[in-house]
């Protein structure tokens, strides 16, 4: 007389648990991004890491790590009084390498927030996986040109806008060299970006550019070797009083020497990626001597927040830093003040609100805001010369060009 009841309330009971089990499943993963759980533990951040490891700016990674490293180190493992643990990723050489280390460290080290890459490129592959995603970004390296307002609700950088580094230095070059200019950058996304800020604002403001179709000279990306020579014979007959350019890495190395391996006596420009750190001026050795270039940042800066950070890089690495240490310097240095506002337990959500709300940030290149619009900084930019500051070759302040950032 009982079974039929009792049979149906089994049945009730495994569906019931059925139902709560796949529930449970579902919430979580719609946390995976939080850091909810992690806080009613031990209170443990992940950061992500996204660095070259590889290709031709794996150098760059290398500074890039130690000025990061170099703020948790001094500020006792902790950002915004919480513990942190990172995992890293190999940036490589395209999006698809950078967008496949940032879904590994979301999906199987939970990253909370993401920081790195030394490209502007990989930017657009990893914006829409953190803004889908709602986890925060923080950019060590360019932001490109293609990405507009729209597409950086979670996306930051603590760096630069790849445009502005061309347009910083552009009146400057066409009221100092008597006549046209020469263009030449790797044929990619921050090439196209670090020539077009640089011509737009160059050619509205009267000046000539010496390639003989008005456009840059684009030369192969993604290689760690390129023969520049056949590039830069073309100059010779151009009429160029000049030459501005964006190489880094590697590229930048052969580059240079090539540069004057070719006999070219014109005056060179650079974008700072071309002279840019303690690698590259070894490597480039005499024929970096006199190159001009245009950075936010030159390791000579005289203010305290600088005296401070170069004084401990130089202790740490025996070696001076660069604008890639300070941007990952500075990611953790936004990341600290953030989480600390973000409250007892923060989210990712929660921590990208903080960004948009802090105030002045006292960096190393100069105290900076970060804009409203751009999501990244408001800045000094300054015009550079390589040349020895009584020690060794250096890049050495020549004077401030430009405050530029949105």
């Amino acid at each position: 007389m009982t079974s039929p009841p009792r049979t149906i309330g089994l049945r009730a009971r495994r569906g019931l648990a059925a139902t709560l089990a796949v529930a449970l499943i579902t919430l979580a993963g719609c946390s995976s991004s939080s850091l909810a759980d992690d806080q009613r533990t031990d209170g443990t951040i992940r950061i992500g890491l996204i660095w070259p490891k590889t290709g031709p700016y794996q150098a760059l990674g290398v500074d890039m790590e130690r000025g990061w490293q170099l703020y948790l180190d001094s500020h006792g493992g902790t950002l915004g009084g919480h513990t942190v643990t990172t995992a890293t990723g190999d940036e490589g050489v395209n999006q698809n390498t950078a967008l496949t280390a940032a879904k590994k460290l979301l999906d199987a080290d939970r990253a909370t927030v993401l920081v790195g890459t030394a490209s502007a490129d990989p930017t657009v592959a990893i914006a829409p996986i953190a803004n889908q995603r709602k986890v925060p970004f923080i950019g060590t390296g360019g932001r490109p040109g293609s990405l507009t307002p729209a597409d950086l609700g979670y996306v930051w950088h603590t760096s630069w806008q790849s445009r502005e580094t061309g347009a910083a230095i552009a009146d400057h070059i066409r009221t100092t060299v008597n006549g046209p200019v020469y263009l030449m950058a790797p044929d990619y996304q921050g090439g196209w970006d670090q020539l077009g800020g640089f011509t737009d604002a160059f050619t509205k403001a009267g000046g000539k550019v010496a390639n003989p179709d008005g456009k840059p000279a684009w030369t192969p990306w993604g290689s760690t070797s390129v023969n520049f020579l056949p590039y830069l014979n073309k100059i010779k007959d151009s009429g160029a009083k000049a030459v501005y350019c964006f190489y880094a890495g590697t590229m930048a190395v052969d580059f240079v020497k090539q540069y004057k391996q070719s006999g070219l006596t014109i005056p060179l420009y650079g974008a700072g990626f071309l002279t840019e750190g303690a690698f590259l001026l070894k490597s480039e050795g005499a024929a970096a001597d006199g190159v001009q270039t245009v950075m936010n940042y030159v390791p000579d800066l005289d203010n305290p927040d600088n005296r401070t950070f170069s004084t401990a890089y130089q202790q740490k690495y025996q070696t001076p830093p660069s604008i890639y240490s300070v941007t990952a310097w500075d990611a953790a240095l936004l990341l600290d003040q953030a989480i600390a506002a973000a409250g007892a337990n923060p989210t990712s959500e929660s921590i990208n609100t903080a960004i948009g709300k802090l105030g002045a940030i006292a960096s190393p290149r100069g105290s900076f805001r970060l804009g409203t619009v751009g999501h990244s900084p408001v800045q000094a930019w300054y015009l550079r010369k390589v040349a020895f500051d009584g020690r060794t070759r250096a890049n050495v302040t020549q004077q401030t060009l430009t405050t530029l950032g949105s």
